[in-house]
């Protein structure tokens, strides 16, 4: 997933040094979702910020060898990234964003990382992506480097109404940003999945209502349409609120404009597009 985050407010992590994890399991949890759970080497070094915690993904080239996650350089900059994409191919790491789903600090072998991947539904001729077939394929052992980039959510000071969206690229996001929500928060979340199959059990406060959009066979074809419709039509939070929205670019900018000609401050608004549908959607 592409995250072209146009939030110019994101919280920094305490550290950005790659870390280097392996997995500990694997779990398939629905149609079009599979959980990779993370832990052992550098994790304890890890600190969990909940909200939408998003981090940079360093997973073995395909058909390559592990070795090609030692390229990962200490520092990620322009330049030192750039300098990776010169590796030959199956020297060089697939880099992909992804979200913190869940992060607990005692379990069985220590510190746990969740990681939720969506397997998207592709055309007959069309593969899944490199992400996709690593976590559909990976087992306890495979090594993998995680660089944190911190959070996006950062509402206005005192600002306790929300207005939250997103497709299901974002569902590991939102789930995030629902648990960290402080309790008297109110307001509404639209969360857009493939099928009923793909609902999960969100934890959020008593006054923010979960709105699920479920396209099933006949619905949008393109991830994201179907929750921007729905959201579009929920009435606006009674007083000042705090948008958030990502998942496809078509999702996170429309729901944006819509706000924005509400009459919403912009910088009461964050919105990022985690991917963009291709021609073919």
């Amino acid at each position: 997933m592409s995250r072209g985050n146009l939030t110019p407010t994101r919280v920094k992590p305490e550290t950005t040094a790659p870390l280097r994890l392996h997995v500990l399991r694997r779990t398939r949890l629905s149609p079009h979702f599979v959980r990779v759970t993370l832990g052992g080497g550098d994790l304890d070094r890890f600190r969990p910020m909940g909200h939408d915690q998003w981090f940079r993904l360093f997973l073995p080239a395909p058909g390559g060898s592990a070795d090609s996650l030692d390229r990962v350089p200490d520092r990620l900059t322009t330049l030192s990234y750039l300098k990776l994409l010169t590796a030959p191919k199956g020297d060089r790491p697939v880099l992909r964003n992804y979200t913190v789903r869940a992060h607990r600090p005692d379990g069985p072998e220590g510190p746990e990382l969740d990681v939720d991947f969506v397997l998207h539904d592709h055309a007959e001729a069309a593969a899944p992506g490199p992400a996709a077939s690593w976590a559909q394929g990976c087992a306890p052992g495979d090594a993998v480097v995680l660089v944190d980039e911190g959070i996006g959510f950062n509402p206005p000071d005192g600002v306790r109404r929300v207005a939250l969206a997103a497709d299901e690229s974002g569902l590991p996001a939102l789930a995030g940003v629902l648990a960290s929500l402080p309790d008297d928060t109110t307001g509404t979340a639209v969360a857009e999945v493939p099928t009923p199959e793909d609902r999960q059990d969100l934890t959020a406060p008593p006054g923010v209502e979960i709105v699920w959009v479920e396209r099933g066979a006949t619905g949008p074809a393109v991830p994201g349409a179907a929750a921007l419709e729905r959201a579009r039509r929920l009435p606006l939070p009674d007083g000042p609120f705090y948008g958030w929205v990502v998942g496809e670019s078509g999702l996170a900018t429309g729901l944006r404009r819509h706000w924005v000609e509400q009459g919403v401050p912009k910088d009461h608004i964050t919105f990022c597009g985690y991917w963009k549908a291709g021609p073919a959607r």
